[in-house]
């Protein structure tokens, strides 16, 4: 039952982009089109969720029997560059037309902050289910870093799809371009408070 909450609270309550406002970079640069915004949700997803598991075994193998905690920020950063030069690496072979289409994106994930947001998440903010505040396990961790990317890329991908609807309507001038993105987000991040009392 854990689960299943942390996973409904991740991907619809506290939705890392909507709610939080973590990773708004690539939210309003890459929603231009369904496809680079599918294509970035699944990089940031494959990131976030490895980037969590390795600095949250990070955090309980090496830096807490060392005591030395305070280096955890510049440590999980030094570890998700790493993450995110393997996946560019990966998806340079894989697929070189998504490579392309993500551009400067891809290597802007390194310092999206939902990325490391996520990771400092698990292991220093409590976590409230069943009445009882406690910290997450490693299995817990990962559940609810893939939930909390798969909520990124809900949000990417619902966004791109009102923008791509959007650039087919007559929009006053003023509203063009990122205006009328701002607006559109401001009215899904409402639509997504609506969720708020599930959990």
């Amino acid at each position: 039952m854990e689960y299943i909450l942390i996973i409904i609270s991740a991907i619809f309550v506290n939705n890392i982009l909507l709610s939080q406002f973590m990773g708004i970079c690539p939210f309003l640069g890459v929603s231009n089109k369904l496809s680079t915004a599918t294509g970035m949700s699944g990089a940031v997803c494959f990131v976030i969720t490895l980037a969590t598991l390795v600095t949250y075994l990070f955090q309980y193998y090496v830096l807490v029997p060392l005591h030395i905690e305070f280096m955890q920020t510049i440590a999980f950063i030094l570890i998700i560059a790493a993450l995110v030069q393997m996946v560019e690496i990966v998806l340079k072979k894989v697929s070189p037309a998504l490579y392309q289409a993500l551009g400067i994106f891809l290597p802007l994930i390194t310092t999206n902050c939902a990325v490391l947001g996520v990771a400092l998440m698990v292991v220093t903010k409590e976590f409230t289910y069943g009445g009882e505040p406690h910290m997450l396990n490693l299995g817990e961790s990962v559940v609810f870093a893939f939930a909390t990317s798969l909520g990124f890329g809900l949000a990417m991908i619902l966004f791109a799809g009102l923008r791509e609807q959007i650039a087919l309507n007559k929009v006053p001038k003023p509203f063009r371009g990122i205006p009328i993105a701002l607006v559109t987000a401001s009215i899904l991040a409402m639509a997504f408070m609506g969720f708020s009392g599930l959990v």
